[in-house]
């Protein structure tokens, strides 16, 4: 089973930075998809409350008898949880949900700037994370100017920000100024939601590599920096989403695919999008 690499985080805390992630999958899944990334050999699993499968992923950990201290695990912050009391209790929820007594990483989902105050959010988790219950806190979709503004206003510097990264989608403004100030990015939608796999340029280096245009894209990931956790309820995936750590890309590959980037996101703007769910 191949050694996944770590990232240390700005507090010390080490992430793998290969992850699987648990967007979209049904709950009543989730237990049986978190066990089977798990058997392959993932060890940092990506939910978040909004996608409402928490308790399948506590429940898929524990099935697969793998020690609780050996798995990194995130959640996030749903849009609908903005007043400090509603952050702190939202909190004691993903514990339960999860079953956990501690969370790894905790991220703000996103800014939701034209509606809510999101620097005042992030000074409640600031007391989460004060609490010891979590080992690091973060944000998700934040871009500069929104760093800057929690910069100013709050104590904890962001361990991560989560944000859509691909090849068709470089988001390189915001990775530079997260690298800048010591903050992980993590990469959502990281093969554009399965567009770049059948790109020529992909499929070709593909082709003299012999591997798939998914391991490439995500290989592309892990060797710029990101964090990154494809998802996928097919073992088969699953496990071909994994064995990225047998080949490299050479710089020529890795420059041709980071060429082809063309600003085009799959997901919202985070500057617009203010989705509240009920």
């Amino acid at each position: 089973m191949a050694t996944v690499p770590t990232i240390r985080l700005n507090n010390g805390v080490e992430i793998p930075q290969l992850g699987f992630g648990v967007f979209q999958i049904p709950p009543d899944q989730t237990a049986e998809a978190t066990r089977t990334a798990l058997e392959v050999g993932y060890r940092h699993i990506d939910t978040a409350q909004m996608y409402g499968n928490e308790k399948g992923v506590g429940a898929g950990i524990r099935d697969s008898g793998i020690p609780r201290e050996e798995v990194f695990v995130t959640s996030k912050l749903n849009n609908n949880r903005q007043s400090r009391d509603d952050v702190l209790r939202s909190f004691d929820e993903t514990l339960a949900q999860l079953g956990f007594d501690q969370l790894d990483l905790f991220l703000v989902h996103w800014p939701l700037a034209s509606v809510s105050d999101y620097v005042a959010r992030w000074k409640a988790m600031e007391e989460i994370y004060a609490s010891g219950r979590v080992r690091a806190i973060g944000v998700s979709n934040f871009q500069p100017h929104h760093l800057r503004n929690l910069f100013a206003g709050t104590e904890v510097r962001p361990a991560v920000n989560q944000i859509e990264a691909h090849p068709y989608l470089g988001n390189d403004e915001a990775r530079t100024f997260n690298a800048q100030h010591e903050i992980a990015t993590e990469a959502w939608a990281p093969i554009a939601k399965g567009r770049v796999t059948g790109d020529p340029v992909i499929t070709q280096i593909a082709e003299r590599v012999g591997k798939t245009p998914a391991q490439v894209t995500l290989r592309w990931h892990v060797q710029r920096g990101d964090v990154v956790f494809p998802k996928s309820v097919t073992r088969s995936r699953v496990e071909e989403n994994f064995d990225l750590f047998d080949f490299e890309l050479d710089e020529a590959a890795m420059a041709a695919i980071t060429g082809l980037d063309r600003g085009e996101r799959t997901g919202p703007d985070p500057d617009t999008f203010a989705y509240i769910p009920d």
